[in-house]
């Protein structure tokens, strides 16, 4: 409770400030806006799996096991939470002051789908919430970290024409239009904080063992519907609804680990890994069987509702998963010297283990290789200088698997874009980064090619905290 009270002024104060007000309002008020439907792959799994990392990594093909930024939040491994930047007083251990950080980020996507063999082609746009989170630290080497993000994302709508057939004669019967809908997704609100292990520092060379833990709760709804009308000349048919409605959530948690090694004054290799278990959501299912007609004012009128269960408890079973790799980095020198960063990671996750009310989805074990890299020029007073641009390329196949295999690559592009420091408050800080990324999912030998670009917005914005001020 004592951190709560120390955290929450200091937060709420910063919140309150004009400029980050600003940008949470045009994320407040952007995020719902321009939503259209989305891949009917989401149909699968708990939905398409949206970016899971900090925009800034996404320009780097999403690395991020060995990846520390101290104006940053890398949320994805909780080991990095011990590098937020404080400050202690002199000849003595105890937290003067620390940099509080705010990261914002919004995604817009363009989908163009296509059937193999089909000229034609279906295209969708979407603007999105990407993430909030906060970062503080509160002692020396120790950090504390909390916000939200969506996990997954469910949306889509087919329509299909199509000839019903007696299944035991094999004689046709009658037409019948079908329409497939669903919605949902799913978001993790969390917690979490990293601290060092071990650390030591040799000739100014800082070397160190941090790990983190996250913990939140995960929720989730899936709601999916398919609405028929049969079409005939001299009958006249009610049409059906057949729709199921789950939602589910639970207490989740993740952990992760960084090594800091410094190679020499210059260099220096971050090693880390993070992952989570297997988790267990707790779901709750409504079941609606009903026949409806439609009116042009009112919308779905429902005449009779054949079966309706409300509240049919089960399990939804999250598959484990794990991510490791390395950054290697060397530092930029002003006027001297520019900086660069390279790194790799893999990641596999078990979704042959997923498990919805004890049933298998179309879905297999997904892996992912992800190669990225920063390069910063000689930093001078010429603005271009102080750019970071980034560049990344990722390979692997999708967790659906709707008959074959679905393949996934994809190149990014990223920017981080130093905003002016104003007289009024320089303490504060604040980051523009961008990012770029074009994703092919699917071949000729799936029902659905996907191509998607991406461009993900992201603020990073961070203010000294906790200064003691000496005249009032």
């Amino acid at each position: 409770m004592q951190l709560v009270k120390l955290i929450t002024p200091k937060i709420i104060n910063a919140l309150h400030s004009k400029k980050w007000t600003f940008v949470i309002l045009i994320l407040a008020a952007v995020s719902p806006v321009f939503s259209q439907d989305n891949s009917p792959y989401s149909r699968y799994g708990i939905g398409d799996l949206v970016p899971s990392t900090n925009i800034i990594n996404r320009g780097m093909a999403g690395l991020s096991a060995g990846y520390i930024d101290h104006l940053a939040i890398n949320f994805n491994n909780p080991a990095s939470y011990s590098s937020f930047q404080s400050y202690k007083e002199k000849k003595s251990k105890k937290l003067s002051s620390g940099r509080a950080i705010l990261d914002l980020g919004l995604n817009f996507e363009n989908r163009t789908l296509r059937e193999p063999g089909v000229t034609q082609k279906f295209t969708t746009s979407n603007a999105l919430f990407s993430y909030v989170q906060v970062g503080v630290p509160l002692k020396q080497n120790w950090g504390l970290s909390f916000g939200l993000r969506p996990v997954s994302r469910i949306s889509y709508k087919i329509f299909r024409n199509e000839r019903l057939v007696d299944p035991t004669t094999g004689l046709p019967i009658d037409s019948a239009f079908t329409g497939f809908e669903g919605d949902g997704g799913s978001y993790l609100a969390s917690i979490g904080t990293g601290f060092s292990l071990f650390r030591r520092e040799r000739k100014g060379l800082e070397e160190k063992l941090s790990v983190g833990m996250n913990g939140g709760y995960l929720f989730g709804e899936k709601d999916y519907s398919t609405r028929r009308t049969l079409l005939n000349d001299t009958v006249s048919y009610y049409r059906t609804n057949y729709e199921t409605r789950t939602n589910y959530g639970n207490l989740y948690f993740n952990a992760g680990v960084q090594y800091k090694l410094p190679l020499n004054t210059k260099m220096l290799l971050t090693i880390g890994a993070y992952g989570n278990w297997a988790q267990k959501m707790n779901g709750r299912q409504d079941k609606l069987r009903e026949t409806f007609i439609y009116d042009e004012s009112l919308g779905n009128v429902r005449l009779d509702s054949v079966s309706d269960l409300r509240d049919i408890k089960g399990t939804v079973e999250l598959p484990a998963s794990y991510t490791f790799g390395f950054v290697l980095q060397k530092y930029a020198v002003p006027n001297k010297e520019g900086g660069w960063l390279f790194g790799v990671d893999f990641s596999k996750q078990n979704w042959s283990q997923y498990r919805f009310y004890g049933q298998a989805d179309s879905l297999q074990n997904k892996w992912e290789i992800k190669v990225g890299a920063q390069l910063s020029p000689v930093p001078k007073r010429n603005y271009f200088s102080n750019i970071a641009y980034r560049f990344g390329f990722f390979m692997g196949p999708d967790y659906v698997k709707v008959g074959q295999k679905l393949p996934q690559i994809g190149g990014t592009f990223g920017l981080g874009l130093p905003v002016g420091i104003s007289r009024q408050a320089p303490n504060q800080i604040t980051f523009i980064n961008m990012a770029f990324e074009y994703i092919k999912r699917g071949n000729d030998d799936n029902l659905l090619r996907e191509n998607m670009f991406r461009f993900s917005l992201g603020f990073s914005l961070s203010d000294i905290w906790f200064v003691k001020r000496k005249y009032d």
